[in-house]
């Protein structure tokens, strides 16, 4: 999932080395540690267990370890290596040795798995050997690419981390007979674009790890051939040529894993078409499509928008029409939302700008840390912004979160963003370091301008605006940057530079950078202060669930009210005064600590309403104001069932 772009030609920036960030207390602390003794655990066992997901056991079959027939999703070899990061990348940084020798035995369990010409995916080679019908590549919708991607970059990663080749030798006869079949593909012009593309990052990642040129070129032809498939679908985005792409459109995950892999490419092979579709692509996604929590892909089913009139095109878990953001059945399936977090990151090391952080950051503290609950072992497969006290209709998906869901892609590939959430903290270029997710932190820095120290970093965020940076254990004392990222929420602050000097933040100054210069970097401190007033935001008048309506976020949190934080009979006959005020307070969730906001409400009077006609005479009765709590979105769904809401009617009052 990771990116090293450390020697990568047109990357502007790269990420540190996978151990050389580590969160010291906060939120963040709090996030890994519920990551690597909830997540990672109880997400083995769902894995292992034969009657649960079947996937090990599907590896076991084909390892000649095991009889039976294939069973579980067509996707969960992928989605178990998704788990793998998450495992090496956990029990390296708690040098957990029970751990690493379950997973060494589990790269053992694949190895045997695997096919002579380097085939690997349980579906098909136990399909083959039953001769049921089941074959190889004979359905995209197989997933067996996306598997093979997946399988990339947590051989990579393996590397990487623990420096053995047993992950990486098996990867590598997988890649090489993919190339073999991207090969026949381009020379018969018969081609089949693989959803849910990983595969493109994975093979970018294959060449940085090999230093292997072919696995750069076989990554390009890859994208390329999407442009020879047949009768492609806007829910593929293969309808047009690349280059053509105009708007994001289709499955959000295809999509965002489509660009993030352009994105890896371009950093290695500069293409001006490429660059220009993926800033429309971003345009398109943040101007028009994306929801405040920074949730994407709005629509579980539904026709394209942008389709062929007389052919309609299905599209599933999608961007729809512009605006398109419905609340109670907002899809944001959370692949959709890490997806868009790995495409954010790409952008960032080839343009270094702060608005990709900007989304990193909303979407991490928002939507990514909602789809799993407080202990780490339940989960949203999507993302409501609103759940409703009574439905007419069933959701596809649960409206509280589960322990197993049969599409069990999501949790895994939250588990290694969460267990690798670190390698978001910090960026470097030749004579900067450049602050990406705030948090606090130590950070060992080594810059090419051959600078070489310690970053501590102080601070109580999200929950708090002031952030302390220290420089320490200067090893060589080299003149440098430090480039301070200005959040697209900021409006006021304050940086205080290394002279005692200040520099006032202003509301210009948001979502740019600032870069600081240390001449001398021993004893070199910077402090930094966001102010952090609990404020509303409104949605475009087109967004027309959120018509009229406010929603209330502070600093880089988005808030939420549930059933417990208010005594009315629904939520539904609140609104909050246009200057109403909302100051922080402390507040406990399932041992989490965690600001709360507390304020008034104004409750509708309902004499004479009848709750249940579609259409009546309005009537105003007048108004009440009642005491209100609104929590952080990222909690909600941890104190049993009800309501929730984020956007709430508002009230103009003097």
């Amino acid at each position: 999932m990771l990116t090293d772009t450390t020697r990568s030609k047109y990357a502007k920036a790269a990420q540190l080395p996978w151990n050389a960030v580590r969160w010291t207390a906060g939120f963040w602390a709090d996030c890994e540690k519920m990551c690597a003794q909830g997540m990672v655990p109880q997400l083995k066992h769902m894995f292992d267990s034969k009657d649960i997901s079947h996937v090990v056991e599907n590896f076991k079959i084909c390892a000649g370890e095991a009889e039976g027939d294939f069973d579980g999703t067509v996707f969960g070899d992928g989605d178990f290596y998704k788990w793998m990061e998450s495992a090496i990348y956990t029990a390296a940084r708690n040098k957990d040795e029970s751990l690493q020798k379950e997973i060494d035995s589990y790269i053992e369990l694949i190895g045997k798995a695997q096919q002579e010409d380097g085939y690997l995916s349980t579906k098909q080679i136990i399909g083959e050997r039953s001769a049921n019908g089941i074959s190889r590549m004979g359905d995209v919708n197989d997933f067996e690419v996306y598997n093979f991607g997946h399988m990339f970059t947590a051989a990579c990663l393996h590397k990487r981390v623990t420096g053995k080749d047993n992950f990486l030798n098996i990867a590598v006869r997988t890649a090489d007979y993919l190339k073999n079949l991207y090969e026949e593909a381009a020379r018969t012009g018969e081609v089949q674009t693989a959803v849910c593309p990983s595969h493109y990052m994975g093979l970018v990642e294959m060449y940085r790890t090999t230093n292997d040129r072919k696995y750069l070129e076989l990554a390009r032809m890859a994208i390329e051939l999407r442009d020879s498939v047949k009768d492609g679908t806007d829910d593929n985005q293969d309808r047009l040529p690349l280059k053509k792409h105009e708007k994001i459109v289709g499955h959000a995950v295809r999509a965002n894993y489509l660009y993030a892999g352009v994105a890896d490419l371009l950093s290695e092979e500069w293409d001006e078409e490429y660059d220009a579709v993926l800033d429309k692509m971003w345009d398109s996604l943040n101007a028009h499509k994306i929801y405040i929590t920074g949730g994407c892909g709005a629509l579980y089913n539904g026709v394209s928008p942008y389709g062929n009139f007389f052919v309609d095109q299905k599209i599933h878990q999608a961007y729809g029409y512009e605006y398109q953001l419905p609340n109670i059945t907002a899809y944001n399936e959370t692949c959709a939302s890490i997806g868009l977090v790995m495409w954010a990151l790409r952008m960032f090391n080839i343009k270094r700008e702060a608005k990709y952080f900007d989304m990193i950051e909303r979407a991490m503290l928002n939507v990514n840390m909602a789809a799993v609950s407080l202990d780490g072992k339940r989960y949203f497969y999507e993302n409501m912004l609103r759940r409703a006290k009574k439905l007419e209709y069933e959701m596809i998906w649960p409206l509280t979160r589960s322990e197993y869901i049969l599409s069990y892609c999501c949790p895994p590939n939250l588990s290694r963003l969460l267990s690798q959430a670190s390698e978001y903290a910090y960026s470097v270029s030749e004579d900067a370091v450049w602050l990406g997710m705030y948090g606090a932190s130590e950070a060992q820095i080594e810059l090419k301008n051959g600078a070489k120290f310690t970053l501590k970093q102080s601070t109580g965020y999200p929950y708090d605006g002031r952030i302390v940076l220290e420089i320490t254990d200067v090893e060589k004392d080299v003149p440098s940057g430090f480039c301070v990222r200005i959040p697209g929420w900021a409006e006021k602050g304050r940086i205080v530079l290394p002279d005692g000097s200040e520099k006032q933040i202003l509301g210009e100054d948001a979502c740019t950078y600032y870069r600081v210069d240390a001449e001398k970097l021993e004893g070199t401190r910077i402090e930094i202060i966001f102010d952090m007033p609990a404020r509303y935001t409104a949605a475009n008048p087109m967004v027309e669930e959120d018509s009229c309506q406010v929603a209330v976020e502070r600093g880089p949190l988005v808030y939420c009210m549930e059933t417990p934080d208010v005594d009315v009979e629904t939520m539904d006959d609140l609104l909050f005064a246009s200057n109403a005020v909302f100051e922080p307070e402390p507040f406990e969730i399932q041992g989490r600590s965690m600001t709360a906001l507390k304020g008034k409400a104004l409750c509708q009077n309902r004499e004479g309403y009848d709750r249940n006609a579609l259409y009546q005479k309005f009537r105003f009765s007048g108004v009440r104001e009642v005491d209100v709590r609104l929590i952080p979105y990222f909690a909600w769904d941890n104190r049993g069932m009800g309501e929730m809401r984020i956007w709430m009617p508002v009230m103009y009052v003097e």
